[in-house]
This record gives C-alpha cells, structure tokens and sequence, in this order.
C-alpha cells in the first residue's frame, strides 16, 4: 500500500514582473552612469596630472640646454705652453690665458669683448659664445675639441675658434642655431620666450647697483658689463582642459595676468606654466679691463 502524501496545491512557480525588472535595469543604468562618471572624473585628473608633468619635463630640458650654454659663456682658454718652450721645461714654463682667438678663412674667430655675449628685442635672440680649443684625449692620436653648442656642433674637425649658439622663438617652437648649422627646435608648445639681462652700473663710484634691462636697454658697447641673463618661458599643454572663467597665469613680465579661459587657437583650453631662470656668466666685468 502507497504511503500517504501531503495534499493541497503546490506552490505556483513565480517570474519577475515587469516593474522588478525595470526597477532593476534603473539601478544597473544608475550603477553604470556613477561608474562612468567616476572614470571620466578619474581621466581628466590623470591627463591633467600627466599634461602638467610632461610641461615641466620640457621646461627643464629647455632650461638645461640654455643654462649649459650660459654657464660656459666667456670661458678662456688656458694654453700651458705659450711660449713654446722645449719639451724638457714644459712643466716649468708658465701658462697664459689666451683671450682672443682669430678667424681663419670661413671659421669663427672669438674676442670675448663682443662673442661672449649678444641679444635682440624683435625678435627675442639670446646669441652665447666661448673660446673652443683641442686639447689631448686619452685613447686619441690626435687632439679633440669637446666643447659642444646646442645643436651638438661644431665637429672635432671644425677649425671655428668660437662655440656659438643662437637660440630663438619660431611660433611656438624655441629653436637654437650655431656655428653655421641649421636651427634645431629644442622644445615646443611655447606661448612666451623672454630675456632679460642683468646689468652691471659703474656710474656712481663706489655704489655699483645691478639693474634689468633689455637687449636694446644693454647696447652695443656694453654687453660685457651683463653679469648674468635672466630667462622666462611659458609652456602650454596638449590636454584640454575644463577651466573656470578668470583661470590665470602670470606672463614673463611678472605683472601681466592671462586668462587661460579666453585664448583662442592651439592655446585654448590648455594649461600654461610659466618658468623663469637666472644663469650667471663668467669672466664678466672683465672685458675691457683685465682681458
């Protein structure tokens, strides 16, 4: 005999109803939306963060090459033997710094008074210049010359007495020349490039004062009075950016405020950093007097 089973209606099978399903689709489009906005929030902070890390990237490889240049700028040559004494005495023969060097046929020659230094106001031109010679190299049978300008010239082979470069603003590409070699862009995206040189003033003896002035300002006659040049560049990124009206930056002349939420073009939307240096130069004060 079959055991007796449980009677009564089993329980019916249930789907979900349409609003559930609904209610669920709503929460899954809500969860996406937050998550999408999180990751836009997250991108924009991340291109914002990186657009600003690869400006100062290029600001200090800009700053490097120029400073390189201005360090070196008015540097002699100290020849250890300029009297050509016999191979017996030459290390009690006396040495001299040789000031000047002349040109010879198509190569530069070099006069620290008007080759160490030179600039000009239209176009910004920042021109630096110091003595090149060759001087023994371990490995080497001949003599190697390994001063470089910021194009990487001119070759050991070059007969030029003077390292030369030429850097200046070409749109918005900074670029540098020297020793007869093409310009070479050194660094991009810049919106300002400025230069202002700091000069000596002997006017009242006994008070010497150091004043700014610009290319123009300094003259001809006075560039070996500069004691060294101040350098302004401003930057500007590559990712847009969303920016409140009245977002500023202070231009090179240090008082001009620009609002980065008006600029037109390859500027719009972008961030811009301003930079600024001061390189010290060698040997000045000098020129004229003891060299």
């Amino acid at each position: 005999m079959l055991p007796k089973t449980m009677t009564g209606r089993p329980h019916a099978q249930r789907g979900v109803t349409l609003i559930e399903l609904m209610v669920g689709v709503a929460i899954g489009l809500l969860v996406v939306a937050v998550a999408m906005g999180a990751l836009m929030v997250s991108r924009s902070v991340s291109g914002t963060v990186s657009d600003a890390s690869e400006i100062q990237q290029q600001a200090a490889y800009a700053m490097r090459v120029i400073g390189l240049q201005l360090r070196q700028a008015g540097s002699l040559y100290l020849n250890p033997n300029p009297t050509n004494a016999a191979s017996d005495n030459v290390l009690t023969a006396p040495v001299a710094f040789e000031t000047t060097a002349p040109a010879s046929g198509s190569a530069n020659g070099f006069d620290p008074g008007t080759n160490t230094l030179s600039g000009a106001s239209d176009p910004i031109t920042l021109t630096v210049g110091y003595r090149r010679y060759k001087e023994s190299v371990h490995g080497s049978a001949v003599e190697q010359a390994l001063a470089r300008n910021c194009t990487g010239g001119p070759a050991s082979t070059s007969d030029d007495q003077r390292v030369e470069s030429v850097f200046q603003l070409n749109g918005s590409e900074l670029r540098c020349a020297g020793n007869g070699a093409s310009a070479q862009p050194i660094v991009q995206n810049v919106a300002n490039f400025q230069v202002r040189y700091l000069l000596q003033d002997n006017t009242e003896p006994g008070n010497t004062k150091i004043q700014y002035a610009t290319a123009d300002a300094v003259g001809a006659a006075n560039w070996g009075r500069v004691q060294a040049v101040e350098v302004c560049l401003v930057l500007y990124g590559v990712e847009p950016i969303d920016m409140p009206s009245g977002s500023t930056y202070t231009d090179c002349d240090g008082s001009t405020k620009v609002d980065m939420s008006t600029l037109t073009g390859e500027r719009t939307r972008r961030m811009h950093i301003a930079f600024r240096n001061v390189f010290q130069l060698r040997s000045q004060g000098l020129v004229g007097s003891v060299l």
